[in-house]
């Protein structure tokens, strides 16, 4: 009789085990894309690129806005986050309206309100009017749900984390904004900047809506005249430890590469004295990479498994980021002759190489995550895509307020990376721990392995004692 041996790759039996079926043709693995699906794509991820670089015009614009109002380093942390705080609170009521109601219409809205925000922010003069308009710039932010919601909708599961990564390389807009944005405000001041980022997107969240069509699942419910999940049980799965794992990484990945993307000019103009169009320029070396590469994590995750490029992101990441939180150094020395001095300090170029090797590991991450709540939660994408981007978006608030905290208790520039450290290497420690935990519940042998297999029979082990006949 032939043995069927136990899959190598522990994530796909936990995967097709966990998961249940998509209805739909665009469920089966190996099914073609539906029709519209191109469209969708393309113009889903031309929306979210412009979408990213209204939410982080902050990056640019805050830096004079902040020599205008004479804000500290905490106030202008807050005043960069702000919008990514309104962007990642909403992403879960966006997610679920996704769902119920079509993630083209709900995109439109999004898409419209933010940019009539981002409009006014250019009347705003004073600190909470700055506050105030940052917070309806943030709306912005709460098209990645949407759009991860809807795109998905139209690609069978085998190249879901494809389609997921070209749609989530518009993380682009961040450089598109660090590229152009400082041109625009050094010519006709940042003013112009805010209304210029909102007329464009007001003109492309017209042309998505013409250019697109709803996603299947809603013409389906149309048709037949089924109702939506309602959003109670939507809300069903976020009661689970791993989603909220999930978001963990997703905090890593994107919410620190928000941050930095908010931080690094600001970081290079104090740090390394460059100018701002440089600063700009050189922060894109970071943004870049960190959104691109995206599309070959999503495209890598189809084919070795989003665990594995979870591990290739965390262990990167780790590296990079204690490198990169090493503050420069003055050493002394007693040497024979005398005192010997030298000083250790992370040069330009150097810092700008670890950054798009942190950047090309956070985009690999970015995309992995994603690539696991297709697989694990089809029915529910909205809601818990919704929780987990709105944790890593928080992230994206939390950290540059952090960032900026510390340097007014630490007076150390890199403690933004050391704190960066802190949490990526507890974030590989937690999902180690429970990939190992969850590959002994799947299989029972792996719990009467000796922990060091390579020691056993080195020792012999006393015979058991006979029984008396």
């Amino acid at each position: 009789m032939r043995r069927h041996r136990a899959p190598r790759n522990a994530e796909i039996a936990v995967n097709h085990a966990a998961a249940p079926s998509q209805s739909g043709a665009a469920s089966q693995p190996g099914a073609p894309s539906l029709p519209g699906a191109n469209a969708a794509l393309g113009m889903s991820t031309l929306a979210f690129t412009a979408c990213f670089a209204v939410w982080t015009v902050f990056s640019i614009i805050g830096i004079r806005i902040k020599q205008d109002l004479g804000l500290t380093e905490a106030e202008f942390g807050l005043l960069a986050g702000t919008p990514i705080l309104t962007g990642s609170l909403i992403r879960v009521p966006l997610g679920i309206w996704a769902d119920q109601f079509g993630g083209r219409v709900v995109n439109l809205a999004v898409m419209l309100s933010a940019a009539l925000a981002t409009w006014l922010l250019s009347y705003a003069h004073t600190y909470p009017q700055f506050l105030l308009a940052a917070l309806g710039v943030g709306l912005a932010g709460g098209s990645f749900s949407v759009g991860v919601a809807y795109v998905s909708k139209f690609f069978p599961k085998a190249k879901q984390g494809t389609a997921l990564g070209v749609f989530g390389a518009g993380n682009v807009g961040a450089a598109v904004t660090k590229f152009a944005a400082p041109f625009v405000m050094l010519a006709f001041g940042w003013q112009s900047v805010a209304q210029i980022w909102a007329s464009v997107l007001a003109g492309l969240a017209v042309i998505y809506f013409l250019t697109t069509r709803d996603d299947p699942e809603l013409i389906e419910r149309r048709r037949t005249g089924a109702k939506a999940t309602p959003a109670l049980m939507q809300l069903e799965p976020l009661k689970r430890l791993q989603v909220w794992r999930f978001a963990l990484y997703y905090f890593f990945c994107f919410g620190a590469f928000v941050a930095l993307s908010l931080w690094l000019p600001h970081y290079l103009v104090a740090v390394y004295h460059l100018p701002l169009i440089a600063a700009g320029m050189l922060a894109a070396a970071y943004s870049i990479p960190g959104s691109l590469f995206r599309v070959f994590g999503g495209w890598l995750s189809d084919r070795i498994g989003a665990r594995r490029v979870m591990y290739i992101t965390f262990g990167v990441s780790v590296v990079c980021t204690f490198l990169l939180s090493y503050p420069a150094t003055t050493y002394i020395v007693d040497g024979i002759g005398g005192p010997i001095t030298f000083r250790l300090a992370l040069g330009l170029v150097p810092f700008v190489i670890l950054l798009f090797t942190l950047g090309f590991a956070m985009s690999l991450g970015k995309a992995a995550v994603y690539k696991h709540i297709p697989v694990y939660y089809p029915e529910t994408i909205g809601s818990v895509g919704g929780l987990v981007g709105m944790i890593g978006g928080l992230g994206g608030f939390v950290l540059p307020i952090a960032f900026g905290a510390l340097n007014d208790l630490t007076h150390v520039w890199t403690s933004c990376f050391m704190l960066l450290f802190l949490l990526v290497a507890g974030a590989l420690a937690w999902m180690h721990l429970a990939i190992r935990r969850m590959e002994r519940a799947r299989t029972p042998a792996l719990r009467d392995l000796p922990e060091l297999p390579e020691m056993a029979g080195l020792h012999p082990q006393p015979a058991p004692p006979q029984a008396a006949e």
